[in-house]
């Protein structure tokens, strides 16, 4: 394991002598990760997110390759590895609850079961980073930014709340739907290519007594997946997560109430069977939900002076990838590490993020390519990457992801982290 210099104070801000002063937007993992490398560093870090405190629910998310030597970095690998989901298999069901076929060698979300990689809840792995952060981070939940304002010796930085403070340097890790990206960037449409999924997830108990197991169901339309359901939490819950199809407009399939949200889920999955009536019932009582477009950020440049996007706002793989929370566990390790090496220069700092970074989020983003129409996405991938057997015929995740995935997972989890 590498050495790091967390020697407070070796970034100073040349106008006043004080620690540099960074503001990040958003709580998730790529905000979190980055604070926590920040303030070990000696920066005065700030983390403002939208909601009331760290959000709850949320998928199930995938450590690989380089992502694990951050975790380890982190002093987090026992923890992690502790609250893996551990889940030793999965089934196919029709509508009638019939099983069509079962693995234990692999799961459609977490990959092989017996391979190194570690599955883990996103809010319980946001969670153990931001405890074991120093003490030296500020929070400010329940606000947003309302507007950035860069001049020549920091950003003016409006809160929601009405408050009002300079920062050095801002960094957006606010997602998807980046309201840093917009403010900076322009119009999110500029950078979305959605590939006509959407997917929706939510906590249920676990009535169906599964242990530590995963259930598909299709429908037989040959859409791919419509229903997923996987033990969490020693087996106490499951993340239900639905996926369809849609070529509407975006406005329309993306409404901003939770109310409407789940209406539309409620209306879309309204014709499956198995235990969808039941889990939809219960979509109505929980508080972790969550649903979006599955959808990539492209951006020529991830900076303008000094702001910089990190993670999903920046350059989102999509879920489909399952390689979103890897890549911004990376990022942040190097963003912070940039930052940390030239002394909090932003000029410096940050091109030299996007050059260590470029080839790596591509390789992960091609992923999409390979996996998409594995799920229901538009692209449609090669045969080699389809596989087959008789115990799925085929069907996502019944048997491996096939020579050509395989190969560009390996591509996409193999990085040299730098020492910084």
């Amino acid at each position: 394991m590498s050495t790091i210099n967390t020697a407070p104070g070796t970034a100073r801000s040349p106008r006043s002598g004080r620690p540099v002063s960074v503001l990040v937007s958003g709580a998730g993992i790529a905000g979190t990760a980055l604070a926590y490398w920040l303030e070990r560093y000696g920066f005065e870090v700030t983390v403002v997110e939208r909601a009331p405190a760290l959000r709850g629910g949320g998928q199930a998310v995938d450590i690989r390759g380089n992502a694990l030597d951050v975790i380890e970095r982190m002093g987090l690998l026992a923890e992690v590895r502790a609250r893996r989901t551990g889940l030793r298999g999965m089934s196919l069901v029709d509508g009638d609850g019939r099983e069509l076929g079962r693995t234990t060698e692999w799961t459609a979300s977490g990959g092989p079961v017996d391979g190194p990689d570690v599955e883990i809840l996103r809010d319980e792995l946001a969670e153990l980073i931001a405890g074991a952060s120093g003490p030296g981070i500020a929070y400010r939940f329940d606000d947003s930014v309302e507007t950035l304002v860069q001049h020549a010796e920091g950003v003016q930085v409006r809160f929601r709340d009405g408050t009002e403070r300079s920062f050095d340097l801002v960094v957006g890790a606010d997602g998807l739907h980046s309201n840093t990206r917009r403010l900076v960037f322009g119009p999110e449409a500029d950078y979305l290519h959605p590939v006509g999924t959407y997917i929706a997830g939510w906590s249920v108990p676990n009535h169906l007594g599964l242990d530590r197991w995963e259930v598909l169901h299709q429908d037989g339309d040959g859409n791919g997946w419509d229903c997923l359901a996987m033990t969490v939490r020693d087996n106490t819950e499951l993340r239900v997560f639905v996926g369809f199809r849609s070529d509407e407009p975006l406005d329309r399939m993306l409404p901003r109430d939770p109310a409407r949200q789940r209406a539309l889920i409620a209306e879309r999955c309204a014709h499956l069977r198995w235990e969808l009536p039941r889990f939809l019932r219960a979509m109505w009582e929980t508080d972790a939900f969550h649903y979006d477009v599955v959808a990539q950020i492209r951006m020529d440049r991830w900076s303008h002076d000094r702001v910089a996007l990190l993670g999903d706002a920046g350059y989102c793989c999509s879920p489909l990838t399952g390689q979103g929370t890897s890549v911004a566990l990376t990022a942040a390790y190097v963003l912070a590490g940039e930052l940390h090496a030239a002394a909090g220069d932003h000029r410096t700092a940050y091109p030299a993020y996007e050059r260590r970074l470029r080839a790596h989020v591509a390789a992960n983003q091609a992923i999409l390519e390979l996996s998409a129409a594995r799920f229901g996405g538009d692209t449609e991938p090669p045969a080699a990457a389809k596989g087959g057997g008789a115990a799925g015929d085929g069907l996502p995740g019944f048997d491996g992801p096939g020579p050509e995935l395989e190969a560009a997972f390996h591509a996409a989890t193999v990085f040299d982290l730098p020492d910084y």
